[in-house]
């Protein structure tokens, strides 16, 4: 206090070193907000972005909020490590960073979620990296696809919005035959229902702002590798792309894991008791939810994973218009009408335009987020939008 106390106070103001005692501990993860990192001496100055390993640098590369976020993550999905970035699209840019160059060749199943294959098919064209898309279902056969410059192999299981299950392990399988890297997104199973590491995976991504903030107000993602070789490659490009996240985004994803058990357990009950009653509807024409039969890939989502979560398609038939989903869309109270899903509150949206191979949607494709609500509400809010879209119900509520 002595040499502080000579100065002038805009000096005392601003000086950074901490008066409060510092042994404070309690449940929740301190929020270390800062870029400038402070060194103790010349010596130790540095800047490098393994800050998990070396210690910290540059707030760049993560604070004590971060590392924390990141640790939790890769001890949840049995990883090597794990990075935290800004969203669920920033994780996919920095494995198609890491793993593709000039001349690449990368497959993607047709059911991925879209700006994945729009970045294969726009920023990464322009680096004469060539996106094929494949048949989820395809297993083992993903062998006759794969060229001497296939660098990536996507998969997304389930997949987006049509839900197709696929057979991960056997795509490993054929992928390791060829040292082919096979990177997965893994956001549908919150890195916990489906063990990515242990079925053989590379990477492991997930869109943090689905289950794990679990509220639907932060955007983060995560990138999760299975050893020291992939810790490398994404680590150096991890660096260079400045992939900074908000401390404050990354302490309420750390508050979403404490509850993330719960919400899942309840999202589940409720998701299987909606999705059962459209099933029964005769107004619903196919039912795309990997816990039911009908789903394509049912049978290996039987064997590889442990829950279910709370997105699932329907495809009205074809007596019911285009105009009518509309109708219906606009009539719900309860559900929302929202794009993302794994938050408390139920949503629905319509994709007029998707495109499957030897599929016509014709408009009349839903997609539901289950929240929670209690599911009979739910129900009840269906029932309704459908009197008002003229849509027949048979089953009972």
């Amino acid at each position: 206090m002595g040499r502080l106390s000579v100065m002038n106070w805009r000096t005392k103001i601003l000086n950074p070193k901490p008066f409060a005692r510092t042994d404070f501990r309690s449940l929740s993860t301190p929020i270390y907000r800062g870029s400038t990192v402070i060194f103790d001496g010349y010596e130790s100055v540095t800047d490098h972005w393994e800050h998990s390993k070396e210690g910290y640098s540059y707030g760049l590369y993560g604070t004590p909020t971060t590392l924390e976020l990141a640790e939790r993550i890769s001890h949840m999905e049995n990883s090597y490590h794990t990075f935290i970035v800004p969203g669920g699209q920033a994780a996919i840019a920095l494995v198609y960073l890491s793993f593709c160059k000039s001349g690449s060749h990368v497959l993607v199943p047709v059911s991925a979620y879209g700006p994945n294959k729009e970045m294969g098919a726009g920023l990464l064209a322009n680096f004469d990296v060539e996106l094929e898309e494949y048949d989820p279902t395809i297993g083992r056969n993903i062998h006759q696809l794969i060229r001497k410059n296939t660098s990536l192999i996507w998969c997304e299981s389930p997949g987006s919005v049509t839900m197709e299950v696929q057979d991960v392990p056997a795509i490993v399988f054929e992928a390791k035959k060829r040292e082919v890297p096979v990177a997965l997104d893994n956001t549908y199973a919150s890195g916990v229902f489906f063990d990515a590491f242990s079925h053989g995976l590379d990477i492991s991504i997930q869109a943090l702002t689905k289950y794990i903030g679990g509220h639907s107000d932060l955007l983060l993602g995560s990138v999760s590798v299975k050893d020291e070789i992939g810790y490398r490659i994404v680590g150096n490009i991890f660096k260079q792309l400045g992939l900074a996240v908000s401390p404050d985004d990354c302490s309420l994803a750390l508050r979403g894991l404490q509850t993330l058990g719960i919400r899942l357990d309840a999202l589940e009950e409720s998701t299987l008791k909606v999705a059962g009653w459209l099933e029964q509807n005769s107004a619903t024409c196919e039912l795309y939810h990997p816990a039911f039969k009908s789903c394509p890939g049912h049978h290996i989502w039987k064997r590889d994973f442990s829950g279910s979560a709370s997105v699932f398609s329907i495809l009205f038939n074809n007596e019911i218009t285009q105009d009518q989903v509309g109708t219906f869309l606009n009539a719900l109270e309860i559900f929302k009408l929202g794009l993302s899903w794994g938050g408390v509150t139920s949503l629905a949206v319509s994709y007029p335009d998707l495109i499957r191979p030897n599929a016509d949607f014709s408009g009349r494709l839903v997609r539901f987020n289950i929240g929670l609500e209690d599911p009979d509400d739910l129900i009840n809010d269906l029932c309704k939008a459908m009197t008002a879209a003229s849509i027949r119900i048979s089953a009972s509520v």
